[in-house]
């Protein structure tokens, strides 16, 4: 691979919803993780990326884009504004195998 695993890998994704998908303390855990990705990486290099940096066997990557939201301007003559889209990859671990985010 020509990039780093820290290039494709941008910033794990830490809400609510997603730690109890890793494993939370109430929850048995699927031992899913999400990622904020780049938006040119294809599931291949998610996947080396993440066995990479963790040390981990991945089983299945699932990924997703989303559109960034476009802005109105707020007074006559300002052009509108848009945030940038994103990429999202749901990683699952293979048994025995466990990150640690937090």
């Amino acid at each position: 691979m020509s990039k780093s695993p820290y290039e494709i890998l941008l910033r794990p994704v830490l809400t609510e919803k997603s730690l109890n998908l890793a494993g939370g303390a109430t929850s048995g855990g699927h031992h899913q993780y999400t990622f904020q990705v780049h938006k040119s990486a294809n599931k291949r290099e998610i996947r080396w990326a993440v066995e990479a940096a963790y040390g981990v066997k991945v089983a299945s990557v699932n990924t997703t884009t989303h559109k960034g939201k476009v802005h109105r301007p707020r007074m006559r003559g300002a052009k509108p504004g848009k945030r940038p889209d994103t990429k999202k990859a749901l990683v699952t671990l293979a048994e025995g195998h466990q990150i640690e985010l937090v």
